[in-house]
């Protein structure tokens, strides 16, 4: 079920191993010290959801929903409840696509992708990354370098430019962002150009102001071609926990938020973030970050990403039902 390949859930799996070996294997060996399902045993499991970053909520709702299962079936058996967890878990998430979204055929060109998100989540390199899957499949990129206040945001975006095999459009520091955009969709335009990916600031003066630049450049964007951006895709950083999820409340506000590309799960025990973004936003996570290689951008598959928490060493991937 779902589309990542053997290779890509392999990745995926040894991404999440801090998560996993902290956090879900800690949920077997909680059962195999209690002699019953007795409220003790779920107030463990609670607090290791919520260990792992799934949020209060989230584990609480997760919790609940196994608790209601185990005592309408009669379950005793605490061992039987890991199953049911990874049952209530996978339902958070919405059906997956069939196919591996790089490989999407697009109603119109250029199709525009706005990348937001503040310093330091890995912004620069999850767009080197995204422009490198989409030319594995074929598609011409153009890279339009908005992010004009930085100094160094220019130098970093062209290394991930060339190594992608993708095109740069970009202006002399302190330019206005917005019409490195609109020039850049201007060119994609003339060129037909399959992709334009728009990089943007992730940090002003205040917070303030960066959501009014976000916004004056969402604006020109739309000048340039009326029915783009067609994706806001918001970076952040998994192992920031359950700030990653203030951030997306933030962005959205803002831009309107339509995907969310969490990097660095190969770093942390918080990818049980995932979880928590999943029951508590509307907006779907669309890639995972689970490594420092080009190629190691994942789209999101969630029966995957379950599969990927509670795999035990033993264990070969299963279905995921």
């Amino acid at each position: 079920m779902g589309f990542l390949d053997a290779l890509g859930f392999n990745r995926l799996k040894d991404g999440l191993s801090k998560t996993r070996e902290v956090v879900f294997d800690a949920l077997g060996k909680i059962t195999h010290l209690h002699s019953t399902t007795d409220d003790a045993l779920f107030e463990e499991i609670e607090e290791t959801l919520i260990g792992g970053d799934v949020g209060v909520a989230t584990s609480t709702y997760v919790v609940d929903q196994v608790r209601a299962r185990v005592k309408k079936d009669g379950i005793l058996n605490p061992q039987k409840v890991v199953s049911l967890v990874k049952e209530e878990v996978t339902k958070l998430f919405p059906v997956p696509p069939s196919v591996d979204p790089f490989r999407e055929e697009f109603s119109e060109i250029p199709h525009v992708i706005m990348v937001v998100g503040v310093n330091g989540v890995g912004k620069t390199t999850t767009i080197g990354k995204l422009a490198y899957r989409y030319r594995r499949v074929g598609k011409s990129v153009l890279i339009a370098a908005a992010d004009t206040f930085r100094a160094a945001a220019n130098e970093q975006i062209e290394v991930w430019t060339e190594r992608a095999g993708a095109e740069i459009l970009r202006q002399v520091r302190g330019a206005d962002p917005a019409s490195v955009a609109f020039d850049a969709i201007r060119h994609a335009q003339a060129k037909r150009h399959d992709i334009v990916i728009v990089d943007t600031a992730g940090r002003l003066h205040t917070k303030v102001n960066l959501m009014e630049e976000l916004r004056k450049v969402h604006r020109v964007i739309k000048k340039a071609m009326p029915s783009a951006p067609h994706e806001v895709l918001l970076v952040l950083d998994a192992t920031t926990g359950q700030n990653a999820i203030q951030q997306a409340r933030q962005f959205t506000d803002a831009v309107g938020v339509t995907g969310i590309a969490l990097t660095k799960l190969d770093g942390t025990a918080k990818g049980g973030v995932v979880i928590g973004i999943a029951q508590t936003l509307s907006i779907p996570v669309r890639y995972v970050g689970v490594g420092e290689d080009i190629g190691d951008l994942l789209p999101f598959d969630p029966y995957a990403f379950v599969e990927a928490l509670f795999i035990t060493n033993n264990n070969e991937r299963s279905a995921v039902t």
